[in-house]
């Protein structure tokens, strides 16, 4: 497999793309895939996905599940030759309309940096090169990238975005909330769009804005259900139980219950106040994390029952179908871990129907001249 520095990449001739052919359907890759949030957006958006990448077994197994069309890698994205790739899929260079994806992003991530107060030296971080390497590889018509808003202070970040300039990429890049786009959740990301043709628009806000009882609300009690991963139960000792009953429903936490009542871990700290939250009906979610079914790392309570949110419940807050398989071989907390690095459905479906209608008007031109 080809390897070459960073210099190698910026001192790259642009790329010649040719437009689209308005006989065939859109087709578009998923890199570092996931359980298939990306995925099932782009394919709302009217993408036909047609290869996806990733790691986690788990993950695969999930993707596959829900997205039985697609050609998957399990493997590592530096062990994936390009020639392999078009080879798979039928395609040549140049053929490929977008080329999407969430490179691993803990080591961008506020929390590890401390909000941006410390460097990480995570291995992964240089994964955004594998899918430069990609782009360099397919030349695809268009680019999507999502991830932190940490990753846009990191120079490998700058370095990126210049190596799709000199490709003849159009970049732009902002940071949004997922709660502006029609998911039930504050989750601010990065995304950076990158046309060939010129400048992809991102898409306006929704008008209003999906609440917690929007998502949840209409939802049987767990005892109530057939769904494997909503009537998955929990085991808490009776000491954290009548905590959990105090917290006062609808938006409640610890700290309206008085320091002396509060755990004594608890009593000295003041930090991370959402620990042992409740969510409010009327309010969008927090961001939903891999601890989303752990009281201990955020405002996870359900607004009403004593309990942490259920995976259900937390799959529907990332804009997840309700019938959308996770698979539990592994276990609840690792569902809770697909589920909480997920990308929102609905936010790439509403930007990839605007990368969607750049391509279309790049046809439209096309068949016109």
């Amino acid at each position: 497999m080809m390897r070459r520095g960073l210099a190698g990449f910026l001192s790259a001739e642009k790329m010649p793309v040719p437009l689209l052919d308005s006989k065939r359907q859109v087709l578009a890759i998923d890199l570092f895939s996931g359980c298939g949030g990306l995925t099932l957006g782009l394919k709302q958006a009217g993408f036909k996905v047609i290869g996806a990448v990733e790691i986690d077994p788990l993950s695969v197994e999930t993707y596959k599940v829900n997205h039985p069309e697609v050609h998957v890698w399990e493997t590592d994205v530096r062990l994936l030759g390009m020639e392999e790739v078009k080879r798979v899929l039928g395609i040549e260079k140049g053929e490929l309309d977008l080329l999407a994806g969430c490179p691993p992003c803990q080591g961008f991530s506020a929390m590890r940096t401390l909000n941006g107060s410390r460097n990480v030296d995570d291995e992964r971080n240089n994964l955004l090169f594998e899918f430069l390497r990609f782009v360099e590889g397919l030349k695809p018509r268009a680019i999507m990238m999502e991830n932190v808003p940490g990753l846009s202070a990191d120079v490998r970040y700058s370095i990126w975005c210049n190596a799709l300039r000199e490709f003849g990429y159009v970049v732009q890049e902002r940071v949004v909330n997922a709660a502006d786009f029609g998911v039930p959740q504050r989750r601010r990301r990065l995304i950076c769009l990158a046309g060939h043709f010129g400048l992809i628009d991102f898409a306006s806000h929704a008008g209003t804005r999906r609440t917690v009882k929007d998502a949840i609300g209409r939802l049987p009690g767990p005892r109530h259900s057939n769904d494997p991963l909503h009537k998955l139960g929990e085991k808490r000792s009776e000491r954290i139980l009548n905590l959990v009953r105090r917290i006062p429903r609808n938006g409640g936490s610890r700290l309206d219950l008085g320091r002396q009542s509060q755990l004594s871990c608890h009593q000295e700290f003041d930090g991370f106040k959402d620990i042992y939250g409740r969510m409010a009906w009327d309010q969008v979610a927090p961001t939903v994390t891999s601890g989303c079914v752990n009281p201990s790392k955020g405002r996870f309570l359900h607004p009403r029952s004593n309990r942490t949110i259920t995976l259900r419940e937390a799959a529907l807050l990332q804009s997840f179908p309700s019938r959308y398989f996770f698979s539990l071989r592994r276990g609840k907390f690792a569902v809770a871990e697909m589920i909480g690095n997920a990308l929102p459905p609905l936010l790439i479906k509403r930007i990839s129907l605007k990368v969607r209608a750049y391509l279309s008007e790049r046809k439209l031109s096309n068949e016109r001249s």
